[in-house]
């Protein structure tokens, strides 16, 4: 059986490779805290095994996460010299190979639902899934990462094989502190369910919606993800408040509503409130400065006349396609 955590794993050597890099880098001023910022965070990904298995106190892992945001607090990590393709050889590269160079990114997506759709239903010999259940989107994406690294080093030849890792140094100096954003959001948004917040919306709701009506329901809780999202700057945060508050006891439980057709397009409505906010800074402040736009919320600007109506999209599908 292929597992989830193996890919985990990959991605701590990764950052700790990233550290071992920041550390030995004499031109970034920051390079002490820069180096312990992704050491740190290549670490957690490794220890998390243990605690997860019971094996270790989660709480030195919350010192972790801590130390993490400290760090991103003060500053941490910087950025040191470029180490990869000066400009005019990534504009050599462009025309040489043209649309070629999309091929290890349209990898991804293909293999990923590869494994998500087919591959998670293969068993072995002995009966047991080939990938670990519940983990086969994830496992493929991890895949086809490697295989997309696979396709674009034997497209482009680099000089040296440690290139693909200085790049994703170079990346990840220019996103910062914000790499790690979805998944703090991402537990954010379980911390407001665990602590009852889903619950409070909950009760709001139950005096704003009138008694029986459907779209009134779907509207509050499409709508409320997008909001959610604005605030919170990812869907996934968003996803368990609502979910709670509306979705679950709502639209499946008293309108009868098809659970896998309701949470996916709610999560979709969430997309909405994606592309409306600064707080979802890797997908829309990062590639601002990626692309050195002179607007660094240009991005919004440009996306919001496209999410308002597909909000409204998704209301109209829900109602007339969940129930």
């Amino acid at each position: 059986m292929i597992k989830v955590e193996w890919f985990y794993w990959l991605c701590g050597i990764f950052f700790v490779l990233i550290a071992l890099q920041v550390l030995n880098d004499r031109t970034n001023p920051k390079r002490i805290g820069s180096a312990a910022f992704w050491g740190i965070l290549g670490l957690s990904f490794g220890y998390g095994t243990f605690v997860v298995n019971k094996t270790a106190p989660s709480w030195i892992l919350g010192i972790a996460v801590i130390g993490l945001a400290v760090l991103a607090g003060s500053g941490f990590p910087g950025k040191g010299a470029e180490r990869t393709t000066t400009q005019p050889e990534r504009a050599k590269f462009a025309d040489k190979f043209g649309n070629k160079l999309f091929l290890p990114a349209l990898v991804i997506p293909v293999v990923a639902a590869l494994f998500g759709a087919w591959l998670a239903k293969v068993k072995l010999g002995d009966g047991k899934l080939l990938l670990q259940s519940g983990s086969a989107t994830i496992i493929g994406l991890g895949i086809a990462s490697l295989l997309a690294l696979a396709v674009g080093v034997v497209l482009l030849r680099p000089p040296s094989p440690a290139v693909p890792l200085h790049e994703g140094r170079r990346l990840l100096e220019h996103i910062g502190w914000a790499a790690i954003l979805p998944q703090m959001l991402a537990t954010l948004g379980l911390l407001f369910n665990t602590s009852g917040v889903g619950k409070a919306v909950g009760r709001v709701t139950d005096h704003l919606i009138p008694k029986g009506s459907l779209i009134a329901a779907v509207v509050l809780y499409c709508i409320g993800m997008a909001i959610f999202t604005i605030i919170m700057g990812n869907a996934f945060a968003a996803f368990p408040v609502m979910t709670a508050a509306v979705g679950w006891p709502l639209l499946v439980q008293q309108f009868n509503g098809e659970p896998a057709v309701v949470f996916a397009i709610g999560m979709l409505a969430g997309f909405c409130g994606t592309l409306c906010t600064p707080m979802a800074a890797n997908f829309n402040i990062v590639p601002a400065a990626l692309l050195e736009m002179k607007d660094q919320y240009g991005p919004i600007k440009a996306q919001i006349p496209t999410a308002i109506p597909l909000l409204g999209c998704n209301i109209a599908i829900m109602y007339f396609f969940a129930f």
